[in-house]
């Protein structure tokens, strides 16, 4: 039985890796009715349901898989990845402790440590939050039981004694932050004459403590409510106000946000970290002048303040004052070296003055911060140094973030094979038809870590990423590589056909969004209306490549412009990236944001235009399109889409 066990289990795998997460779901349940403590398909099920964002549901599977198997430091590090997700950041550190406790040790578990340090650097700052710190009070359920506690609340609240009652049913959240008895009973005492305003200025510890808690587990509405219900007793807490400031961030109510922050400057004209907060909302608003003044403010008051500098240059940045926002984060670095995110962020202003060395070896740093989320592989052989010979040594190149982060990377392949006995590369699944036929002289696989401590097929391995920081002179002279996708001849010929078909060219293809769209990669895209000068262009031929959530936007084409974009409604644009390399290879010109859609254009060597930030973090050596025939239109954070689309147009209508 357990041999079958076994079988159903790699199906679910395979399966898995496939994207088809619902099937994989029912094999992975299947072996864990047979055989429940099974530690890697325990393992596995959680990793399924962080990845369709059940994250509170994985932490069963994580626990179970630990508890069969504590020595694979893979499920530790899952475990503690989703407690942080979670905003569970006490939970994270005791069980990050437990693992080293118990030996382990690695860059897995450091970039975890990292993350949670920089978790309780943000914002509130909990642990800070009192600048003057009181002994911590008993919590009423150290002597009480949950139900005597909430019994014995209820009853002072019939006595009048509000206040009592309300700190009982803050200490029961304290420790249960979801506890619905003691939420729903705060709330009935809310709107209440809960006694005069005190003459203390700030709430006792315990109070502003379970305020923090709340915030860390991302309870924004409840933190807010109780925060709004202290500030009646409590009006000239500058902290309170602090505090409110940052729960309205979180919930993207950015005006209330900034009003609270003004609030708490108002009482407390020197409080540095209200300044700099304030000018992380007004960032987020897109006012970047307001914001560099809030954080010149926190300086001001606070001249070692390293987050604030990180935020300065970060704005700075943004405006495109590159050597001001390199200078701002090296003021961070000065204070606190280790600063994993000022590092980083420096990279992308370093990469985009032209500063390829030290940006590349900044770039290093994207393993240590809490923003980076693609995990970091770990293997028994060492990572490759640039400098040791690889002659008839293998070396294994790994895939460490997108498909088109992965296409751009590969376009300097060649010069590491050139060098290496053997290469291997494990890329994303449906990468691999395309880059065998592109590369024949690599091995190249689908990513599998399910053995990365048990391999012994290379000597050498090296992250995609890190490719380039090897071979700076060689990329220096070749800026822009001749095409290095190759795709099937015989599909270029049947799409060339496909699309004579469709009356005359030019044919051009559109790509106009990500699949991944929150609100800072938002910044990188336009809608579709500001499109208009080259979509109303006459005797064009647009072809979709749009491979996400592509029919709303082919209506409202039709709709607004009353133009057909054409659609080969057999072809799964996500999945089948070798034939759209081939749809590609046929087409004339391609214009597109910064996806894997014009790293593919590009690669194969069609004509790709590309829209985009001048100093965004996707538009230098390594985020953007590479290929012989690539043109970037460019514009400022302040400029219109509209300018840059009307570029485009001029260019194509002479195709």
């Amino acid at each position: 039985m357990l041999d079958l066990v076994e079988d159903i289990f790699q199906q679910g795998v395979q399966l898995h890796k496939s994207g088809k997460v619902e099937i994989a779901c029912q094999l992975y349940s299947a072996v864990l009715k047979v055989h429940p403590e099974h530690p890697t398909a325990n393992h596995s099920m959680g990793v399924l349901a962080v990845e369709v964002g059940k994250v509170q549901e994985a932490l069963v599977f994580f626990e179970a898989a630990l508890e069969a198997n504590p020595a694979t430091a893979q499920f530790w590090l899952s475990y503690i990845d989703a407690l942080i997700k979670l905003e569970k950041l006490a939970d994270a550190k005791a069980v990050l402790d437990q693992a080293k406790s118990k030996g382990a040790k690695g860059d897995g578990f450091d970039t975890l440590e990292t993350r949670l340090n920089e978790r309780y650097e943000e914002p509130l700052e909990a642990s800070k939050i009192a600048s003057e710190p009181t002994p911590k009070k008993p919590n009423i359920l150290d002597s009480l039981k949950l139900d005597q506690a909430i019994s014995l609340a209820k009853k002072k609240a019939k006595e009048g004694s509000l206040e009592e009652s309300k700190r009982i049913y803050q200490d029961i959240l304290a420790k249960f932050p979801k506890n619905k008895r003691a939420s729903d009973g705060l709330k009935g005492l809310t709107g209440k004459t809960v006694g005069k305003a005190s003459k203390d200025q700030n709430p006792p510890q315990d109070q502003l403590q379970s305020l923090a808690t709340l915030y860390s587990q991302g309870q924004l509405h409840l933190a807010l409510k109780q925060a709004e219900t202290l500030v009646t007793q409590f009006p000239h807490s500058a902290i309170l106000f602090n505090i409110q400031g940052a729960a309205l961030k979180g919930l993207g109510q950015l005006d209330q946000s900034v009003a609270a922050y003004n609030k708490a400057l108002a009482i407390k004209p020197d409080y540095a970290k209200a300044y700099n907060n304030m000018g992380v909302a007004l960032q987020e608003q897109g006012k970047l002048e307001e914001a560099i003044k809030a954080y010149n403010k926190a300086l001001a008051i606070k001249s070692d303040y390293a987050e604030a500098y990180y935020n300065l240059g970060n704005a700075l940045q943004e405006q495109g004052k590159l050597e001001e926002a390199i200078e701002a984060y090296n003021k961070a670095l000065a204070i606190k070296p280790d600063y994993a995110g000022a590092h980083y962020n420096s990279s992308f202003a370093l990469l985009n003055s032209g500063r390829l060395k030290e940006g590349l070896d900044a770039y290093e740093w994207r393993w240590k911060t809490a923003q980076f989320k693609s995990p970091r592989r770990h293997f028994l052989q060492p990572l490759w140094d640039g400098k040791t010979s690889l002659q008839d040594q293998r070396i294994l190149v790994w895939c460490e973030q997108g498909v088109g982060d992965t296409i751009i990377w590969s376009s300097r392949l060649s010069l590491l094979v050139s060098q290496a006995g053997h290469c291997i590369l494990e890329c994303q699944k449906k990468l691999v038809p395309l880059l065998s036929r592109s590369f024949p002289n690599v091995e190249v696989k689908p990513v599998d870590v399910s053995r990365d401590t048990e391999r012994d097929d290379f000597d050498f391995h090296l992250p995609m990423a890190s490719l380039y920081r090897h071979f700076i002179p060689e990329i220096t002279r070749s800026p822009k590589p001749d095409a290095f996708l190759m795709p099937d001849p015989g599909r270029v010929k049947f799409w060339k056909d496909s699309l004579s078909f469709l009356g005359g060219g030019p044919y051009v293809g559109i790509s106009w969004k990500s699949s991944l769209m929150g609100a800072e990669r938002s910044k990188h895209f336009s809608s579709l209306s500001e499109w208009s000068s080259l979509l109303t262009l006459p005797n064009i031929n647009f072809i979709n490549l749009q491979y996400a959530d592509a029919a709303d936007g082919l209506l409202q084409i039709q709709n607004e412009f009353g133009v057909k974009v054409h659609n080969f409604d057999d072809l799964d644009q996500y999945n089948d990236l070798d034939n759209v390399a081939a749809l590609s290879a046929a087409l004339d010109c391609v214009v597109s944001f910064g996806t894997s859609v014009p790293m593919i254009t590009a690669g194969v060597g069609t004509l790709t235009k590309c829209p985009c930030l001048a100093n965004g973090n996707y538009n230098n050596i390594l985020g953007g399109p590479i290929g012989p025939l690539v043109d970037k239109f460019e514009k400022n954070t302040s400029e219109p889409w509209s300018n840059v689309f009307g570029l485009i147009a001029d260019d194509i209508s002479k195709l």
